[in-house]
């Protein structure tokens, strides 16, 4: 083969890998903007706020304190309220009333086993449904925010695979053309 058809060969392959580096690069860049507007815009919808610093749950108090008195507007943010602050207010209620941290399932079964068989005082019962209804909310409020964490999360990850996507794309451009201009330098009847 000769040597200048190799090299235009190689050359072409270079610029249409290019070519689609650069196109990923771009649908990525569109991906990242979009979860990461996604995200903001919605949280900033819910209007959710972590507290002052004084009113944080002492047990992660070290952790949320950077986000004191700031809205909720990114899926770490949102990652945070949910693990750090809602899910201590949720082991705290369930401790107040079961004595011990408590899933909403756990509850649920305590409180139609408390129900059927009538061994609790109609106050304990209600402390029970009102837990119950605490977990559930808390829960579903929870889920919300962790794919907000999520989708979020996603966005980053298209983030950074739009820059490699680019540099990739730029890369294989730029040998691409260095290859085109290596074929004038090639005699005509080299061989590979």
């Amino acid at each position: 083969m000769k040597r200048r058809t190799f090299d235009k060969l190689v050359s072409f392959v270079g610029l249409g890998l290019a070519a689609l580096l650069l196109i990923f690069a771009g649908l990525l860049n569109f991906g990242a903007s979009f979860a990461n507007d996604s995200v903001q815009s919605q949280l900033a919808n819910q209007n959710i706020a972590f507290p002052a610093e004084a009113a944080l749950p002492s047990e992660t108090k070290d952790q949320l304190a950077k986000w004191a008195e700031k809205q909720v507007t990114t899926g770490e943010m949102a990652r945070d309220y949910s693990d750090l602050y809602i899910l201590e207010h949720m082991n705290a209620s369930a401790t107040a009333v079961l004595g011990k941290p408590a899933t909403y399932s756990e509850v649920a079964a305590a409180y139609m086993t408390a129900q059927r068989d009538g061994v609790t005082t109609p106050e304990q019962l209600q402390k029970i449904a009102d837990l119950k209804e605490t977990l559930f909310q808390g829960n579903t409020l929870r889920g919300m925010l962790l794919e907000a964490f999520a989708f979020g999360t996603m966005g980053v990850i298209a983030g950074y695979a739009a820059i490699a996507a680019l540099v990739g794309g730029i890369l294989f451009l730029l040998l691409g053309i260095a290859g085109l201009m290596h074929i004038r330098r090639t005699p005509e009847d080299a061989t590979i």
